[in-house]
């Protein structure tokens, strides 16, 4: 399983890159809306190059033309801009002229596995179920990314289900043991991955030791 960024804060995304985890990003609107001084394009460029991997940018447009126009804009910032369009009618028929161009999209606003199939059927190289959205609504979540990927797999589909509005870090193995290719994550989920308290405990224990030893040490060898 790669893991993304759900974020569109550069300095958190150094962060996960320098880590050697973070393959890609994704952004929204909103994501970009809490970013200041800096143009969404200038700033979707940035990730680009510093992720170095697939990076969903949002289009908006909400009529077929209009899409596929904004779409083909955004894809030409950078080779790795991933298209990022909700799942409609509009939606679905702007990918299926999009996908034929090569531009790769990220269909996003998934809460069915009927809505994974006609994404992934239309031509999207990565759907992206809403987990969190939908355990909110008192839906199994999980359960959508255990049918998108049984079905991509049984029919040899080639969208990737990329696990999306994830919300802690059950939810990443959840999806990671269902075979979903790829989650995004918040910058503080995947803090919250890194961190254990028997780690904290173990790593406070083991400098005690060995500063405990060293002190000794010291004091045979004088």
């Amino acid at each position: 399983m790669r893991l993304f960024l759900d974020t569109a804060n550069i300095e958190q995304i150094r962060e996960g890159v320098k880590m050697g985890i973070i393959s890609g990003v994704t952004t929204n609107p909103t994501l970009m809306a809490k970013e200041k001084g800096v143009s969404y394009r200038d700033r979707v460029v940035e990730i680009c190059e510093t992720v170095n991997g697939p990076v969903s940018a949002e289009c908006t447009a909400r009529d077929v033309d209009g899409l596929i126009g904004e779409a083909r804009e955004i894809s030409a910032w950078h080779t790795h801009v991933v298209v990022k369009i909700p799942i409609d009618e509009i939606g679905l028929e702007a990918t299926s002229i999009l996908s034929k161009e090569g531009i790769k999209i990220n269909m996003t606003l998934i809460f069915s596995a009927n809505q994974a199939l006609l994404a992934a059927t239309a031509g999207a190289t990565f759907v992206s179920p809403f987990v969190g959205r939908l355990d909110d609504a008192g839906q199994d979540g999980m359960e959508v990314v255990r049918e998108s990927v049984e079905i991509f797999d049984q029919y040899h589909l080639p969208a990737q289900v990329l696990a999306a509005s994830l919300r802690h870090p059950r939810h990443v193995i959840a999806a990671a043991r269902l075979g979903a290719q790829i989650a995004t994550l918040p910058y503080a989920l995947l803090k919250a991955m890194v961190k254990h308290p028997l780690t904290d405990v173990g790593i406070e224990r083991f400098l005690a030791d060995s500063q405990a030893y060293e002190k000794e040490s010291a004091r045979s060898g004088a």
